[in-house]
């Protein structure tokens, strides 16, 4: 419900790149307002603008989407070295929003300081964040970081990457959120992981295990859950009800790899 002429900042759409190909997609918006689809930054993210009138506003997007997914060897997926980071790459080892790594060195390589480097490394940062974290829906805010997050010991998916992330960080390990849908993931919402980078490429990680990784249809990407906020209101709305959904469209594969995936949102 618009209560007062709001511009609608809405990072909904699936990224289009090497990891997934969108095969269509729709966004439908009741009663009609023109829709200004933005790419922002050099990732693919898309950012839809809305100007809404006061009154009722219903949006609908759904796309259909084949992912390409990628065959970890992860014995031999080592950590790239400092000097060997391309410019692109050396911001995602600083501190961000949510995620305060420069707070968490000494804690970090106490913990995974010892482990070989590489891909175990941050697999063991992912199984340290799903034990030591109880995932509670409604137990963190907008304002909730990281280091919050580990004094509570609570959070919900976006917290656990902005925790893994800052782990990483902290290890000398660049790292960054990505948001998304996942096919079986229960209740069907949208969906926070993360990438980090090894051996000279990104490598995508969930420390939830709420839902299969092949599963995954990225929308945005960013340093943290604040460069891809799923919207962005100027103006007073509220919403009434959200519903998104991701699903499997070929029902008859058993795995999730190359295959196509239906996702959506309605709000009202």
């Amino acid at each position: 419900m618009v209560r007062s002429p709001a511009i609608y900042l809405l990072n909904l759409s699936v990224t289009r790149n090497a990891h997934q190909t969108v095969t269509s997609e729709t966004l439908e918006v009741f009663p009609f307002q023109p829709a200004e689809e933005c790419d922002v930054g050099p990732l693919g993210n898309r950012i839809v603008r809305i100007n809404a009138p006061l009154g009722e506003l219903t949006i609908n997007y759904s796309a259909t989407v084949e992912l390409h997914a990628d065959v970890v060897d992860s014995t031999n997926v080592c950590e790239t070295s400092y000097e060997h980071l391309s410019a692109d790459v050396l911001s995602y080892l600083n501190p961000s929003r949510y995620c305060e790594s420069d707070k968490l060195y000494r804690f970090a390589f106490e913990e995974f300081g010892q482990l070989l480097p590489g891909y175990s490394r941050v697999t063991a940062i992912c199984n340290w964040t799903y034990e030591q974290l109880h995932y509670s829906p409604g137990s963190t805010g907008p304002t909730t970081t990281a280091c919050d997050v580990l004094i509570q010991r609570t959070g919900v998916c976006r917290d656990y990457a902005h925790v893994a992330i800052s782990l990483c960080r902290a290890m000398g390990i660049p790292a960054r959120y990505v948001s998304g849908y996942a096919v079986n993931l229960q209740p069907q919402d949208f969906h926070g992981f993360f990438e980090a980078y090894l051996d000279g490429r990104w490598f995508l990680f969930d420390a939830t295990r709420l839902a299969p990784v092949g599963g995954f249809v990225r929308i945005g990407t960013g340093r943290d859950a604040a460069d891809v906020a799923f919207a962005t209101i100027r103006g007073e709305a509220e919403c009434t009800g959200i519903n998104v959904w991701a699903n499997n469209a070929n029902q008859n594969d058993q795995e999730l790899n190359s295959n196509d995936v239906q996702t959506g949102v309605s709000s009202a």
